[in-house]
């Protein structure tokens, strides 16, 4: 599952903006579902650039293995 995963956002950036995720993933997540898990504790882990949260590639992929059966 996680080579497929990685595929998928192959040619993403290293760096993926919060607003970007529902793009790349074809809308499977909205910005606003991270949002609400960033908030709990329970998202990919983030960067915080000023007022913008953006997301390692690598960390991306390993949070959606880790959430997938």
């Amino acid at each position: 599952m996680d080579e497929r995963i990685a595929a998928a956002l192959e040619n993403a950036p290293e760096i993926i903006p919060r607003t970007k995720v529902p793009v790349l993933l074809g809308g499977l997540i909205s910005r606003g579902y991270l949002q609400n898990l960033d908030s709990k504790g329970l998202g990919p882990r983030r960067i915080m650039i000023g007022r913008r949260c953006a997301y390692l590639k690598a960390d991306l992929i390993a949070w959606l293995v880790s959430r997938s059966s």
